[in-house]
């Protein structure tokens, strides 16, 4: 896993440096300040992942990323949760870590990378990221990754993509087991969401497109701790 760190503060880039060197797969390929500074190494380097911080010299990281063409996966680093939702309405936001995060914090975003799920793979739509839907006696297939949210009622889920939306017969507890933890968590005792396509959370509504869908008391610890809210 080749990486680069961007990063201003010179004791958070001796905290990230030192629990990198724990890590003997995550390869680091080079340190900066700045984003314009890591640039040239980004476009000619095969980096896998960056770990990023949000308040740079010159041009946020969270400006930086939308410049970035085929962009690695990120890991953000910084000291301000609120900006947590709109850093996952990004691509290849892989995780957010918000100041001050422990080793084995570090090591569960780390891990998260490493599982596969990386964004490159799912946006086109490689098999292995697809999935079949029998309805009405025809299979559709559909990239994990367009699916928006699934929403149960009595014995039918409907499952909402991009483009289009499937009603048929299956259990919420069946999709919760075959979507990847990473990008899908159940916020509501009839909804799932795909992280990716949240455009803000207000109250109790989480907004997505064109829908809106409740956040269950029960549940809203779980989504916030997902979006690393605290």
């Amino acid at each position: 896993m080749n990486c680069i760190l961007i990063e201003d503060e010179i004791p958070a880039q001796k905290v990230l440096l030192n629990y990198i060197s724990k890590i003997p797969e995550v390869n680091l390929i080079g340190v900066f300040q700045s984003a314009l500074d890591a640039n040239n190494t980004i476009t000619n380097t095969d980096i896998d992942c960056i770990f990023l911080d949000i308040n740079l010299p010159d041009i946020s990281g969270l400006q930086f990323i939308k410049t970035i063409p085929n962009s690695p996966a990120i890991i953000m680093t910084t000291a301000y949760p609120e900006h947590a939702v709109e850093s996952f309405e990004l691509e290849n936001i892989c995780d957010y870590l918000v100041k001050p995060f422990s080793f084995e914090r570090f090591l569960k975003a780390v891990n998260k990378y490493k599982r596969g799920l990386n964004f490159t793979d799912l946006k086109e739509g490689k098999k292995e990221n697809c999935i079949f839907l029998n309805v009405d006696k025809t299979l559709h297939k559909i990239a994990i990754l367009d699916i928006l949210c699934i929403s149960s009622d009595k014995n039918y889920v409907t499952v909402y993509t991009k483009t289009r939306k499937f009603t048929y017969l299956d259990s919420l507890k069946n999709w919760i087991e075959k979507l990847p933890e990473y990008n899908f968590t159940q916020i509501h005792k009839s909804h799932i969401i795909n992280h990716e396509e949240i455009n803000k959370i207000s109250g109790n509504i989480v907004y997505m497109r064109d829908q809106k869908i409740p956040i269950g008391r029960s549940y809203k610890s779980q989504i916030l701790k997902k979006l690393k809210i605290h």
